[in-house]
């Protein structure tokens, strides 16, 4: 199964998604209205492109909501356009879905969220899922190459 997420900068989320028993990561771009882009293209921030982490995951060994709860606890989903110090609509937080029933579960995470009061209001969007455009080799398991743990 496959499952995609932007949570800011994509060399973080990745990582966190490694650490937690998913070994099939891909960084790159979603989202946007150029073909192509280019690392470059989207920190421009007029490509539309999210930086975006697509999983690939056994569900009998961690389900869609466990992949979930990782993304939800390793982002702030309350800051529009930004996470830390890296500010752009590349940098939002979102839900790229790729079947109804991931849309589903990605809205009902977020309501249990929002209703929970721990959080101000998540601006998490939850939409379709659109090409994925893998980034350039260097971005890729970019922690582990560099030796950041």
């Amino acid at each position: 199964m496959k499952a995609t997420f932007g949570a800011g900068c994509f060399w973080c989320i990745e990582h966190v998604f490694r650490k937690n028993g998913i070994t099939s990561t891909s960084v790159g771009y979603m989202g946007g209205k150029t073909k192509n882009p280019t690392y470059e293209d989207v920190c421009t921030d007029m490509t539309g492109h999210a930086e975006v982490v697509q999983v690939e995951y056994d569900p009998s060994k961690i389900s869609y909501g466990e992949i979930l709860d990782i993304f939800w606890n390793n982002h702030d989903p309350t800051t529009l356009n930004r996470q830390g110090p890296d500010v752009g609509t590349q940098y939002r937080s979102a839900i790229f879905y790729h079947t109804p029933e991931q849309e589903m579960e990605a809205l009902q995470s977020k309501e249990y969220i929002e209703k929970s009061g721990t959080r101000k209001k998540i601006v998490t969007e939850v939409v379709p899922a659109t090409e994925f455009y893998k980034a350039e080799e260097y971005h890729q398991q970019y922690y582990d190459k560099c030796g950041i743990v």
